[in-house]
């Protein structure tokens, strides 16, 4: 399993980049994001995800393993290839993506050219829990708005013992976030007690 590739940036287009690492160039299917991240670099590190099918042997590279978590998440999801994944993930960066799949905007998610009505309700409905599950989505604020910073390090200790509890990790991480919002300087328990009183 090749984890990412380090090396010369020998060709870049806004859907492929080339590689080169120990004489061999290793040929990337990229997202727009990702040639946005290292357009301007004369070496790159990109995270792979490798695509092995009886009739081809295809690599994708992302400039952030946040951003190949996602990608490996959107092609678990029924109807949803790596290029419509790759096609997602040029039109949206991760966050705004992780915002539209929590906050439900299927609207938003179909406005990506081959993304039907049924396909985006069901990213919706396959990966909200899973984009928290595994701290792919920073914290979003109920607002929009930015919101104070938050003890990143308290939120995820407490949403880690609620979901030990058995809540679902998608509205504990909304409850705990909110609190650590109104009152940043709370320890792990006094969150934990507060959010059980409030998760419904």
């Amino acid at each position: 399993m090749i984890e990412y590739i380090k090396g010369e940036l020998t060709e870049l287009t806004p859907a492929l980049a080339t590689i080169e690492a120990a004489g061999v160039g290793y040929g990337l299917n990229i997202s727009l994001n990702t040639y946005t991240a290292i357009q301007t670099k004369k070496e790159a590190k990109l995270y792979v995800y490798e695509a092995i099918r009886e009739d081809a042997y295809v690599l994708y590279g992302f400039a952030s393993k946040k951003e190949r978590e996602m990608f490996e998440l959107l092609i678990t999801v029924s109807g949803v290839g790596a290029n419509t994944a790759r096609m997602m993930l040029s039109g949206m960066s991760v966050s705004e993506l992780c915002n539209a799949i929590s906050t439900g905007n299927a609207r938003l998610i179909q406005s990506i050219k081959g993304i039907g009505k049924m396909t985006a309700q069901r990213i919706i409905v396959d990966l909200r829990d899973k984009i928290v599950a595994l701290g792919i989505a920073d914290e979003i604020p109920a607002g929009g708005s930015v919101a104070a910073p938050i003890n990143n390090a308290v939120r995820d200790e407490a949403v880690a013992a609620l979901t030990m509890l058995g809540f679902s990790p998608a509205p504990t991480q909304k409850v705990v976030v909110a609190i650590l919002q109104e009152q940043p300087a709370l320890p792990v328990e006094q969150v934990v007690k507060l959010a059980l009183k409030q998760i419904k």
